[in-house]
């Protein structure tokens, strides 16, 4: 009978401490519980919440549109059906929020649950992967929800369903910045960020993943990650390609890519396009300072290579 449990009656949901309450009683509840007795409590919740009726409206709608609704699924579903510290009982109730809607729809689901939200009034920042470079605060839920998924955890999620569901989230509500999604893709682990990036050289999408390589440099260099863990990564990559010719097609790529963004920051700076932060120049720093760190990573693997076989 409490109001906000039913998605439709608090008149301050943000602040409600019905829902929490109600996910531990619930966690408590089924621990030990198999699936199938799981399943009927999701359902019966499901249906008593009238949470499918509720999602379908967000997610056939403008992002945004519906701002206290998005507030009152993510508050749901984090404080009731996720609450739970067990990865394993994480991954069963977050597979029976997603499961049911097509691609698209699961990855606008996964950013009302888990992208980051206003300080001010805790509704969702839709626009925050689109308008400028994040930091990990904002990604780390969503980076943390990946991995849950692709983990040993969750059994009805597949590597290739993980992967389209990532390029799904990249374009919601629109494309976002490539260094936004870099930065995703490090927090969410070595084992996602290296299939992400194997399927995209299986595929033949050598430019798109030369350029991903170059921010994922440049994220590195930002957030103060071991240069030497972007060199081990590309080496890594490189071995997934069929042939000489296409790995030393994807360096050519990568190399090229260096190189149109320091001109095109160069650019920016020369242009005069300075804000408060004077962030052209700030990027030029970052830039310039990543490719040199990077580069004296591969001189230093090279060199210790030539040595040991000498």
């Amino acid at each position: 009978q409490v109001s906000c449990f039913k998605l439709n009656g608090c008149a301050s949901p943000l602040h409600c401490l019905g829902l929490q309450c109600y996910g531990v009683l619930l966690q408590i509840l089924t621990a030990g519980w198999d699936e199938l007795e799981c399943h009927r409590v999701f359902n019966f919740l499901w249906e008593l919440s009238n949470l499918a009726r509720k999602v379908q409206t967000v997610v056939s709608s403008k992002p945004g549109s519906a701002r206290r609704l998005e507030l009152r699924i993510r508050l749901y579903c984090r404080g009731v059906l996720l609450s739970g510290s067990r990865r394993g009982d994480s991954a069963f109730w977050l597979t029976r929020i997603l499961k049911p809607w097509p691609m698209v729809n699961q990855a606008r689901l996964l950013y009302i649950i888990f992208g980051p939200v206003s300080s001010r009034d805790g509704h969702v920042v839709w626009q925050k992967m689109i308008e400028g470079p994040t930091d990990e605060t904002s990604l780390k839920g969503l980076a943390d929800a990946i991995k849950l998924l692709y983990g040993t955890e969750a059994r009805e999620w597949t590597a290739d369903d993980v992967i389209s569901l990532v390029d799904e989230l990249s374009v919601v509500p629109q494309e976002w910045l490539m260094e936004n999604n870099a930065r995703l893709l490090l927090l969410s682990g070595n084992s996602i960020c290296f299939t992400f990036m194997a399927s995209k050289a299986v595929n033949g999408r050598a430019v798109e993943l030369a350029r991903l390589m170059v921010f994922m440099v440049l994220v590195c260099e930002k957030d103060l990650y071991c240069m030497d863990w972007a060199v081990k990564m590309m080496q890594k990559v490189c071995k997934v390609f069929s042939s000489p010719w296409e790995r030393n097609n994807f360096l050519q790529c990568l190399e090229n890519s260096f190189a149109r963004m320091l001109m095109d920051t160069l650019q920016a700076v020369l242009a005069g396009e300075r804000d408060e932060e004077d962030s052209s120049f700030l990027n030029l720093f970052h830039l310039m300072n990543a490719q040199a760190n990077f580069h004296k990573e591969i001189l230093y693997m090279a060199m210790g290579s030539s040595s040991s076989s000498t």
